[in-house]
């Protein structure tokens, strides 16, 4: 991954030139979050006095703009805008590769179908990105419960109860609470998450500085946290929680220091670690604990085993770097984002070529989420475009959501009857639930 600041800036410079014409007056009171920000301890409360922001199904269907975006206040209509967007998006590329030949292997994809249906929208939690190239900033626990990033803190929203409540602030210093002889755990302060992922009641972030924080849900503080590299470069890219093949968890971390580590997650010991040819972006645990894939600066990516480290497989097929990865549930299947705007999907049993390519609207694929029951797969691109593919229909069949702002995460939620989508914007960065149809219309009734 280039962390070059010149190009980080390049990059939010154009940005922002790029959708100077989206910036709304956000004066008046349906277009502010009421999330404030506390200068003095930076913390996050809520001013519940203040009109709604969120968006309903209902109001969606009686025309509402699902994220709240007042159209008619414009001098332009949404697919105006929308042609626009799609006319003068610039795509990041990493390698300047030719792609003419890649269209002959996408995959034809029948698009228009509704898998999930918009349920509600919310502005009272709005996730934030310190790495524009790191998406894995969201994730589902139920299909009420919901973890992101904001700025300094780590956030749980509550579908159920509609309320947002601050569950780690990382801007002031963290002190490990589970100290032994020979921990490698030191303290931290305001540290800039760029990763995230929470399993089995444990939360782990990754920082932009190479740091690393282990947190249980249902105990105060932070259990363990430390620097994984001296390298001020060194960031953390990827986490992975994963059950290990005799049933115990680990932790998997990704970092630009070209190094993968496994920690067990009782005393958090580093007891793995494996070095590669590049900047590692991205890894992921298959199903069964035995593999895990491999994703970095490189158009190449490989496939391991998880007790050796060792390549047993190597993924030729994009044309740029790779930044998100899942396995499907039957582990014989990985997909791999890439930002040559597509997603390709290996099977594990013959890795001589792809087995499929999937195209993007726009941008780089950052993030794969799929259902715990296998049957549906969502793609994040950069910003603007969910996809949702049928894993039945061979991912023939999709549901494409068309929304607006850069994507900072997507998430299934485990009884999969919930999709999540973490938008950051300036003004209207929110939380977008999506509800899995299930063609009993006469519920609605009941809402």
């Amino acid at each position: 991954m280039d962390v070059n600041n010149e190009l980080d800036n390049m990059v939010s410079s154009y940005y922002n030139s790029a959708t100077a014409d989206f910036e709304f007056d956000s004066s008046s009171d349906d277009d502010e979050a009421f999330v404030h920000h506390d200068e003095d301890d930076d913390s996050f409360t809520f001013d519940q006095s203040k009109p709604k922001t969120d968006t309903s199904a209902v109001e969606a269907r009686n025309g509402k703009d699902v994220q709240g975006i007042p159209w008619e206040r414009l001098n332009f209509s949404r697919d105006n805008y929308r042609e626009t967007r799609l006319s003068q998006y610039r795509n990041y590329e990493s390698l300047s590769l030719p792609r003419g030949e890649l269209e002959k292997d996408f995959n034809k994809v029948e698009k228009g179908h509704r898998f999930y249906d918009f349920q509600f929208n919310t502005r009272l939690v709005k996730s934030t990105i310190v790495h524009f190239q790191l998406r894995n900033l969201l994730w589902a626990t139920s299909k009420h419960d919901v973890y992101l990033m904001q700025n300094y803190s780590v956030m749980h929203w509550s579908s159920l109860l509609q309320r947002g409540k601050e569950v780690l602030n990382v801007a002031k210093p963290i002190v490990p609470t589970l100290t032994y002889p020979g921990s490698l755990g030191q303290s931290l302060s305001r540290v800039q998450i760029s990763t995230m992922a929470v399993k089995d009641n444990l939360l782990v972030a990754g920082g932009f500085k190479g740091e690393l924080l282990c947190k249980s849900l249902d105990q105060s503080g932070v259990a363990f946290c430390t620097k994984l590299a001296v390298d001020e470069t060194a960031i953390t890219n990827n986490v992975d929680i994963y059950h290990n093949t005799d049933g115990s968890l680990r932790l998997m971390t990704a970092n630009n220091d070209s190094q993968v580590r496994v920690f067990d997650t009782v005393n958090f010991a580093c007891i793995n670690r494996f070095t590669f040819p590049w900047s590692v972006n991205n890894t992921s645990v298959s199903p069964d604990g035995k593999l895990f894939s491999v994703l970095g600066d490189s158009a190449e990516c490989l496939v391991a085993d998880a007790q050796s480290g060792k390549a047993v497989g190597t993924l030729k097929g994009h044309l740029d770097y790779s930044f998100t990865s899942a396995w499907h549930p039957d582990g014989n299947i990985l997909a791999t984002g890439n930002q040559d705007t597509t997603c390709r999907l290996w099977d594990i049993r013959n890795l001589s070529e792809s087995l499929s390519v999937l195209k993007g609207r726009m941008g780089a694929i950052r993030a794969i989420s799929f259902s715990s029951d296998g049957q549906f797969m969502a793609t994040a691109e950069a910003a603007d475009f969910v996809h949702i593919y049928d894993t039945k229909s061979g991912y023939s069949t999709e549901q494409e959501i068309d929304l607006f702002g850069e994507i900072a995460g997507i998430s299934f939620s485990p009884d999969t009857e919930a999709l999540f989508i973490g938008i950051a914007d300036r003004t209207y960065g929110s939380l977008l639930e999506y509800n899995r149809r299930r063609y009993q219309y006469y519920l609605d009734s009941f809402i």
